[in-house]
């Protein structure tokens, strides 16, 4: 680390001005090529939602893409002259559009008016995926159909292509984040030039990462929460990792160290620290791709490709413009504060926290854990599913659609059961029949539509229409009666292979999959972590203690999103209007990118510790220093992630808010309450038990050290 600080010095010129160049080829080329940006994922091969999609892909040729609605709701019966005339003329406008396969109308399709004759709604089919439709051609449907709004005929349209081009809005959460940002750092350094210039590290590397990010969607599919995601994480990791190197950077120049030589000791101190949290968290996030599902390996990708570049930048970026400033860092002391901090004495505020820690560790720990226990409690009741329509913003045309079909029709019409059989011999309607026969009268089925053949009839689809939402627990307990207890004896009796599809069946099939990968990509995380904890720090017990705080850490946050998300606690004041199931994804996502945040305050936090155990031996010393020495700049730190973060609850999307609640929270519990109580307290109760590590295991480990020489330590703060 001394050795590229010395060459970011040498060569600082060229490091800032490659930075810049960077940053504008980056942006340059995502706009070149443009941005593809999908919501779209395939279950797994073997389920049922995916084989009745295969079937009919297969031998439904125009259902091969996916279907939108437009939803009427009229002052007048859909029924009346008038009224059929407006709707018939729309229709055949948008029948005529690029990439339009069929249109079927209120006035053909089964159970398309609503029993008060006022709602009604058309299906639009197009010819591709969604993913694979161009922009405009989906537009122009919007288009077409707001233009024959009227004052008697309201029009709203709804489906997976309008989800595709109606990206939620995020509202003014980067500015919220940057500008709290801003204000946290100013409290912390005092003086203008030191607080923007983490602030400054992290957008530039940030608006690289989200120009090569627009490259990536050309690659792989990338989901269009993408970016959003990857500027909450570049945000909060990359000031954060600014912010630790720029305090051990002013220790230096307070212990009396040139301004070049104290960037040196810096990077050798807290960069390393950097270095070793930052692969921690790229590793962690990149374990996603165990999982095997496409759907994560854009959101994996970008995000880990946003906290490399803001690491790399913090290693390279930061000292260059460290060196250019010199104790020009100090400058624009608006309020004093610097000056006022440089003439203090005494012990400070971490010293006495720690030596209460000291005084009562046995205390300290039981409250912490017995706090943490309780807020992890509701992720017993965790339900996986989707989030769809019913939770977008009420102004959205999605949302209304939604609205409408289930004042008209009931909430289970917004997410219909495809019963899709292939039938034991072309042309046996009988069995369709048969079939059809057998989900009428179910509890929980609001109606079953008539049996639709395919061209060549070997194939039958019938509609079966909940009560209950897509989102209700009530719909997937329907779903599990339909595939274990009413559809094997029907198979058995027609000789018909019947599957169950359906954004409802999709989502749960895509739930089990996720769940059946998870112990897998958790274990590899948590093994790799362990090895890499028990490499740096020489310590069994830091390395399991490290990894059951991050599993409790992740446990609390998740806890917090089953309140607020399933229950609907404070959901008012997050603008959350309904309650849902958390998003299948979710949890894989979330543990990943808090696993590797929770690292990053366990390594600045036990480097301290290590360091001067390694100097002094002393097992109280050094956690009584280590904390005292990075207390401070871990909950600003800290404080800063749970402002970006929680600023990205003011948007619109359901997905984003629930990462926003689940990584502030899960930031705030780990800083504030895990490495500032509970870790320092069970160091303190292990003693210098807590450094031990077999001989043997400690002649076989490979040396990785995050510490720096003892004659090369860092001088401490005055």
């Amino acid at each position: 680390m001394r050795a590229l600080a010395r060459w970011c010095i040498a060569h600082r010129r060229i490091v800032i001005v490659g930075w810049v160049v960077a940053l504008i080829a980056a942006n340059g080329i995502g706009q070149a090529a443009g941005s593809d940006y999908n919501s779209n994922f395939k279950g797994p091969r073997t389920a049922g939602s995916q084989q009745a999609l295969d079937l009919l892909t297969k031998y439904f040729p125009t259902h091969k893409g996916d279907s939108a609605s437009i939803v009427f709701e009229s002052s007048a019966p859909i029924a009346s002259t008038a009224v059929h005339a407006q709707i018939t003329g729309l229709l055949a406008k948008v029948a005529s559009l690029p990439h339009i396969s069929d249109v079927v109308t209120p006035y053909t399709g089964a159970h398309a008016v609503s029993p008060d004759g006022h709602i009604a709604y058309a299906t639009v089919l197009f010819d591709e995926r969604s993913f694979a439709l161009p922009k405009s051609a989906i537009d122009g449907v919007i288009k077409t159909a707001e233009g024959a709004r009227t004052s008697s005929l309201q029009i709203q349209l709804g489906g997976s292509p309008i989800e595709q081009v109606q990206p939620p809005k995020t509202g003014p959460s980067t500015g919220v984040g940057i500008l709290a940002a801003l204000i946290i750092l100013l409290v912390t350094f005092g003086t203008l030039v030191a607080a923007g210039l983490p602030l400054i590290v992290a957008l530039l590397a940030l608006g690289t990462a989200i120009g090569l990010i627009a490259v990536l969607t050309h690659v792989v599919d990338v989901v269009n929460f993408t970016p959003e995601l990857a500027a909450m994480i570049g945000l909060g990791v990359g000031i954060d990792y600014a912010l630790f190197i720029v305090t051990r950077y002013r220790s230096g120049l307070d212990a009396g160290l040139e301004p070049d030589e104290a960037i040196v000791t810096a990077m050798d101190t807290s960069g390393r620290a950097v270095l070793f949290a930052g692969v921690t968290v790229v590793i962690a996030m990149l374990g996603q791709l165990l999982v095997g599902v496409s759907f994560l390996r854009g959101p994996a990708i970008g995000s880990s490709l946003t906290v490399l570049l803001t690491m790399v930048a913090a290693l390279t970026l930061l000292p260059a413009v460290l060196s250019k400033l010199g104790r020009g860092i100090d400058r624009w002391d608006l309020f004093g504060q610097r000056r006022r901090s440089a003439g203090r004495r005494g012990a400070g505020f971490w010293e006495r926290w720690a030596a209460m820690i000291q005084r009562r560790p046995l205390i300290a720990a039981l409250a912490s854990l017995l706090i943490l226990l309780v807020l992890a409690s509701p992720i017993l009741a965790l339900r996986l599913g989707s989030a769809d329509a019913g939770t977008d913003a009420k102004s959205t045309t999605t949302r209304q659609a939604y609205d409408l079909l289930a004042k008209g029709f009931g909430p289970g019409f917004n997410g219909p059961m495809q019963i899709v059989a292939k039938l034991p011999s072309a042309g046996d309607r009988g069995v369709g029949v048969t079939l059809r026969s057998g989900f009428i009268g179910l509890p929980d089925v609001a109606a079953v539509g008539p049996a639709v053949y395919s061209p060549n009839g070997s194939v039958a689809v019938i509609n079966v229409f909940p009560k209950t939402s897509p989102q209700a627990a009530a719909t997937t307990t329907l779903l599990n009666r339909l595939r274990d207890n009413v559809i094997p004896p029907l198979e058995h009796s027609t000789k018909a292979a019947v599957y169950v599809g359906g954004t409802t069946a999709l989502f749960a099939d895509f739930s089990s999959l996720l769940s059946s990968k998870l112990p897998l990509f958790i274990g590899a995380v948590v093994l790799i972590s362990a090895l890499l904890l028990l490499v740096v720090f020489r310590s069994l017990f830091v390395a399991v203690k490290a990894i059951a705080m991050n599993l409790l850490s992740v446990a609390a946050a998740f806890g917090v999103v089953v309140a607020v998300f399933q229950w609907g606690w404070l959901g008012g004041v997050i603008g959350i209007s309904t309650t849902s199931p958390i998003a299948a994804f979710l949890p894989v996502m979330v543990f990943a990118i808090v696993f590797g945040l929770s690292m990053d305050y366990e390594v600045f936090l036990m480097s301290r510790m290590h360091e001067e155990w390694e100097r002094t031996g002393d097992a109280a010393h050094a956690m009584r220093h280590g904390l005292a020495a990075t207390g401070r700049v871990i909950t600003a730190a800290a404080a800063i992630m749970v402002c970006v973060f929680g600023s990205f609850i003011l948007g619109d999307s359901v997905t984003i808010k629930l990462f926003g609640v689940g990584l502030a929270s899960a930031v705030f519990l780990d800083a504030f309450l895990i490495r500032m109580v509970l870790v320092p307290a069970l160091m303190e109760l292990m003693g210098p038990r807590a450094w031990w590590l077999p001989r043997a295991l400690d002649r076989r480990l490979p040396r990785l050290n995050v510490d720096p020489a003892l004659h090369e330590a860092a001088a401490e703060p005055a």
